[in-house]
């Protein structure tokens, strides 16, 4: 029997959502919702199918809906936006990669995580890990992965927890191959990060993974970087390439202004990389390289290998 979730106070709304509290109580007054209860002493009190639906919304506010649009929004049209705005992954030859091809991994990985089987889960996919081989596991099995995933999240399916605990499986293992990959020493030097309020980094680090396996230098410097620290970081190390990765979460109004800034700070002779969902948001920008796949990565590191 499922034990039923509480229900939170505002602060901690604030903290599970990103929506603040100002935001909060001015929707409570202007559109009716959310709509929480009071303790005994008057202080909002959210139920969890609240909070589900407003961390939806603040998804689906970040990838560029407006608010009017979605606080006021039935269920359905909700959960049909937010299929919609699902990433999609892509092959080398511009195939989609449908979660589906991967069917019965994905239903096990999903299964194995609703019955909280951790050392399931675990084998799966490093047995998957191990059969594939670390380029293809990356592209062929993490990438539909982390897009179903997301999508049952956003069905109700599986619990933030649930997400949470297969990101933090899917990271350990890769981080764990990369650890068995012998350094190079050899061009491009690569600077992998994000910038600050940017907290996912899966995305990068599987990009780190495919242009470790093709010999290049990378240095991770882990996440929430500030812009002049990243300039910094990218003269002391010589680096050729610094690659950022967004989240389709990131707000698609600092997105485009944080680049150029970026891309002003940095010298011009390093090469600046922007991948992840969030990418697609952003407009071609001189000396800026957009990867929506990740196959882009690698074709983007053979072009500089040409070209020097």
């Amino acid at each position: 029997m499922n034990t039923p979730r509480p229900p939170l106070n505002i602060g901690s709304v604030e903290r599970d959502t990103g929506l603040g509290k100002d935001t909060l109580r001015a929707w409570e007054r202007r559109y009716g919702f959310p709509t929480p209860d009071r303790d005994e002493h008057g202080e909002r009190l959210y139920p969890a199918e609240q909070v589900d639906r407003l961390r939806l919304i603040k998804r689906l506010i970040d990838l560029g809906y407006r608010p009017g649009k979605l606080v006021g929004a039935g269920e359905e049209e909700l959960a049909l936006l937010g299929a919609q705005s699902m990433p999609v992954a892509a092959t080398t030859d511009g195939e989609e990669i449908a979660p589906q091809k991967a069917a019965p991994l994905i239903e096990r990985v999903l299964g194995e995580l609703r019955e909280h089987d951790l050392p399931a889960l675990q084998q799966t996919l490093s047995q998957a890990l191990l059969r594939e081989g670390l380029q293809r596991f990356v592209i062929d099995t993490v990438g539909p992965l982390n897009i179903a995933v997301g999508e049952a999240w956003m069905r109700g399916e599986i619990e933030v927890f649930e997400e949470h605990l297969y990101t933090e499986q899917i990271t350990t293992l890769l981080r764990q191959a990369l650890a068995g990959l012998a350094p190079s020493g050899q061009p491009p030097r690569v600077l992998l990060t994000t910038v600050p309020d940017e907290l996912h980094t899966l995305g990068l680090l599987m990009v780190q993974a495919l242009l470790a396996l093709e010999g290049a230098s990378c240095i991770p410097l882990g996440t929430q970087l500030p812009l002049f620290d990243l300039r910094q970081a990218a003269i002391a190390h010589r680096a050729d390439i610094v690659a950022l990765s967004f989240s389709a979460a990131f707000p698609t109004r600092q997105l485009q202004p944080l680049v150029g800034k970026l891309r002003e700070l940095l010298p011009p002779e390093v090469e600046l990389w922007i991948g992840g969902g969030g990418c697609t948001r952003l407009r071609p920008l001189a000396g800026l390289r957009i990867l929506p796949t990740l196959e882009g990565a690698l074709s983007a590191l053979e072009e500089w290998r040409q070209r020097r």
